[in-house]
């Protein structure tokens, strides 16, 4: 039986991809960029926001929700997008020490 490549790596590993692969496009990180700077939970069409198509911008709004660092709560017709904070400090945690224990050199 095949071993899953997943499997090899320790569950630390995997979660840490997995918040980097939610950051590795810039309409994402502009998303949450956009939600930190308003400060609110935003209801509507973020679209509106990014020089991207409404289809493209709710791709990457999946994304974000898949990884937990934004929540999406329909409200009617229209959804309402909040930055997930402990999300966000676990990730803050997360990338911290994995660049500790890098333990860069000069």
């Amino acid at each position: 039986m095949t071993t899953a490549k997943l499997e090899l790596f320790d569950q630390d590993l995997q979660d840490a991809a997995s918040f980097f692969k939610a950051l590795s496009h810039p309409a994402r990180l502009a998303i949450l960029n956009y939600l930190a700077e308003s400060k609110v939970c935003i209801t509507g069409d973020i679209s509106k926001e990014l020089p991207l198509s409404r289809t493209t911008v709710n791709q990457h709004l999946d994304e974000l929700k898949r990884a937990e660092l934004i929540t999406g709560e329909i409200t009617g017709v229209k959804t309402k997008y909040c930055l997930n904070n402990e999300k966000l400090s676990e990730l803050n945690e997360r990338f911290s020490n994995f660049i500790i224990n890098l333990k860069c050199c000069k």
